[in-house]
C-alpha cells in the first residue's frame, strides 16, 4: 500500500453523536491566481456530510472585496463562513480567510494575526499551513491550488513532518501553475490531481 493510500480517509454518513468523538480532519486550501475556478471545481465534488472542516486561504487585496462566498455558494450547500478572529471552527462548514491577515490555529478556533509590517513577501498560505500541521499533526490535508509564485511550498513540509496528506494541482489544469509545481518539486505531494478529482482521494 502507498502512504498516500495509508494517509487517506473515508468519511462515510458522519452522525451527530459521531461527529462528537471523530477527530476534526481539517483541509487547508492555497489558492492564488487562477484559484477561484480550481476551488469552484473542488467544492463541487464535495458532499455535504463528508465530517471535514475546510479552511480557505487565498492571496487578495487589502481593498479588494470578494464575492468568493457568493461564488462558491452557488456551486455547493456546504455552508460557507468568513472568518473573523476568535472563530470556532466545525465539521461540513467551509471558512474562507480576509485578505492581509495570518491565521493562528488553536483548540479548533481560528485567530486573525497581522502580518509583519513591510515584509518582503506576504506568504499567508505558507504560515496556515504551519499552524495547521502544529494544530492537527496527521489529521491536517494541505492542498495547494492554481497561483503564481511559491506560496505554499515551505507550508506542505510542517504538513508532511506532522504526517498529514498534501495535494497539488495538476499544471495542466491550473490557470497559473507556479503555486502546484514549486509544490511538487518538494517531492512531498501525495497526490497530484485537477480540483475536481481530489476529494475522492482525501
Amino acid at each position: 500500500m502507498s502512504d498516500a493510500s495509508k494517509k487517506r480517509q473515508t468519511f462515510e454518513d458522519p452522525t451527530a453523536a459521531d461527529l462528537q468523538t471523530q477527530p476534526l480532519y481539517i483541509v487547508g486550501l492555497g489558492a492564488s491566481a487562477g484559484g477561484l475556478t480550481a476551488l469552484e471545481q473542488f467544492f463541487q465534488s464535495v458532499p455535504t456530510d463528508s465530517g471535514l472542516t475546510f479552511i480557505v486561504v487565498q492571496h487578495l487585496s487589502p481593498d479588494f472585496k470578494s464575492l468568493m462566498d457568493e461564488l462558491l455558494a452557488k456551486q455547493t450547500s456546504i455552508t460557507i463562513r468568513q472568518i473573523v478572529d476568535d472563530t470556532p471552527i466545525e465539521p461540513n462548514t467551509i471558512y474562507l480567510a480576509p485578505p492581509r491577515k495570518n491565521l493562528l490555529l488553536e483548540k479548533k478556533r481560528l485567530y486573525l494575526v497581522d502580518p509583519e509590517p513591510h515584509p518582503k513577501l506576504f506568504l499567508p498560505i505558507d504560515a496556515f499551513f504551519r499552524t495547521l500541521a502544529e494544530h492537527s499533526g496527521k489529521q491536517a490535508i494541505a492542498v495547494v491550488l492554481s497561483g503564481a509564485g511559491s506560496d505554499g511550498t515551505e507550508g506542505i513540509k510542517h504538513i508532511s513532518r506532522a504526517g498529514g496528506l498534501v495535494l497539488a494541482q495538476e499544471a495542466a489544469s491550473a490557470k497559473f501553475d507556479a503555486m502546484p509545481l514549486n509544490a511538487q518539486a518538494t517531492g512531498l505531494v501525495d497526490w497530484v490531481l485537477p480540483p475536481q478529482r481530489m476529494p475522492q482521494n482525501i
